[in-house]
């Protein structure tokens, strides 16, 4: 068969006798056409499919491969252009120099710009162009590339991850700084913002018609991180967007985040909030289903009451993460919950504290009928809790579980939709969690199977997941055996990944 990989030896030996004269090719170039013809052959799809793999970089470097090669930037379909792929691969990102950064700017508008000038006139559509870029000098030249690829052709989807210089702990000048730096950037590329459909932001102290001009600008959005980003300290912040999916907002000083209107609103993220109060009001979001809230409570946060925070939404996913820290959600009945949490099917509690009892979080069995799968991590996780001379400041709550006093409302309680228990722990105190168990087991009549799983670590932790040892398995089976009935089975699954939040 000619111009396959069985070809290549007869090409090699031709060339032995091969001797170049006037008008004559080399055996070289016979081989680099046959190579090139191999190529061309084939199908768009496949090349794609190859390049969409790379690195923008190294897929940048395949155009001069063949000829046929040098076209497949022009009709890639993804395109996804990091600042973190240009970084010094020795550094940490806390270690960059300004210079650093600029060298990374430079070259991801340089990767920008060859890429989507190259498609001038194309008629294939871009249906992800994602890019990641340092906020600078360089950004308003991104960002006009960005708008004229979107004016003259066909994209899907677009998305702007904007980094700063200082990543962590802002001192309130360069929030400031950032923050100006940004509008100045946002009001001279209003098309490539008008087209966006994912942004992630960090790092911006902003003016108070600011977040209304974002909103009023990027209508597409669906997607919005705001990390440390906010008016000022307690400000407060109106969302109101027809297309928004997913908001994510961490740290920050906000006050509160009134949700006024976003009709298509399907999840909500909150990842530490520092007001003393409730820090979001639901308005119209008849879509939302997934909420997750991740804090560390101090001593004047007070303890939020789920019926009043998530009410005007019928939510079907909830994850608390407590942090390790004091629990910060207060027990309550089923007739306040039942409204909220009736078409409830997951629940995630993270991160509760070795020391807290757990018989508390029977509540939310009883505030939702529906409930299908009940996940529960407990851990004191050192990567994340309040340590060392800290622990000592007065803001710190000393009594994790506090407040948590709790009695059904009937002892004859059963839940019968209960279908998946699953326990991730340490298992230092098994007395406690045994209890937990034993609770729900007599509560969920239908639930025949319980799995316990090993804590998982972070990549900070520095420890290695592990598989069960025949003797823990043997040691837990017969603890919780004492307390649980033979007809529920007890499963020791591996880890597999990180316990996802």
């Amino acid at each position: 068969m000619e111009n396959t990989h069985h070809g290549r030896p007869a090409a090699r030996a031709n060339s032995k006798q091969s001797v170049k004269g006037p008008g004559k090719s080399s055996s070289l170039d016979m081989v680099e056409a046959n190579e090139d013809d191999r190529l061309s052959k084939l199908p768009d799809d496949i090349l794609l499919n190859i390049v969409e793999r790379l690195d923008i970089a190294d897929a940048a470097r395949t155009t001069i491969l063949s000829r046929r090669w040098k076209q497949i930037p022009a009709v890639l379909s993804k395109i996804v252009i990091m600042a973190g792929s240009f970084e010094p691969k020795h550094k940490e990102w806390s270690k960059l120099t300004s210079d650093d950064i600029v060298r990374a700017n430079t070259t991801v508008l340089e990767a920008t710009r060859s890429i989507l000038e190259r498609r001038a006139g194309s008629l294939y559509p871009i249906h992800m162009l994602r890019i990641q870029f340092y906020l600078g000098d360089e950004s308003i030249l991104i960002g006009q590339t960005v708008a004229n690829t979107m004016t003259t052709q066909k994209v899907a989807s677009a998305e702007f991850t904007i980094l700063t210089k200082v990543r962590k702990k802002c001192a309130n000048n360069d929030l400031l700084t950032y923050g100006k730096q940004f509008m100045s950037f946002f009001d001279a590329c209003p098309n490539a913002f008008g087209g966006l459909v994912r942004l992630t932001l960090e790092n911006l102290r902003l003016g108070e018609s600011d977040f209304p001009k974002i909103f009023s600008m990027c209508k597409q959005l669906e997607f919005l991180s705001l990390y440390e980003c906010d008016m000022g300290i307690q400000s407060f912040l109106e969302v109101e967007h027809p297309q928004l999916g997913e908001l994510v907002i961490v740290c920050g000083r906000l006050e509160r985040v009134d949700l006024k209107w976003a009709p298509k609103l399907t999840k909500l993220k909150f990842n530490i909030f520092r007001c003393k109060d409730d820090p979001f009001c639901l308005g119209y979001v008849p879509l939302l289903h997934t909420v997750s809230i991740i804090n560390v409570a101090f001593t004047w946060h007070k303890m939020l009451k789920l019926s009043e925070l998530l009410d005007k939404a019928a939510i079907s996913n909830l994850t608390l993460d407590f942090k390790s820290e004091k629990i910060w959600v207060k027990p309550e009945g089923r007739r306040q919950l039942l409204p909220v949490f009736h078409k409830l099917r997951i629940v995630n509690w993270i991160n509760i504290a070795e020391e807290c009892d757990l018989t508390w979080t029977m509540f939310l069995l009883h505030g939702a009928p529906n409930l299908k799968e009940l996940h529960i991590l407990v851990r004191n996780h050192l990567c994340e809790m309040v340590t060392g001379k800290r622990r000592e400041l007065p803001v710190v709550c000393k009594e994790k579980d506090k407040g948590l006093e709790w009695e059904p409302s009937t002892s004859d309680f059963k839940h019968h939709n209960l279908a998946a228990l699953s326990i991730y722990g340490r298992f230092h105190a098994v007395d406690k969690l045994v209890r937990f168990a034993r609770n729900v087991v007599e509560a969920a009549v239908n639930l025949e199977d319980i799995r316990l799983y090993k804590s998982p670590v972070c990549v900070r932790c520095k420890h290695m997941l592990q598989e069960w040892t025949f003797e823990e398995t043997s040691w837990l089976s017969y603890e919780f055996s004492k307390e649980i009935p033979s007809v529920v089975r007890i499963h020791f699954p591996s880890l597999g990944q990180v316990f996802s939040k």
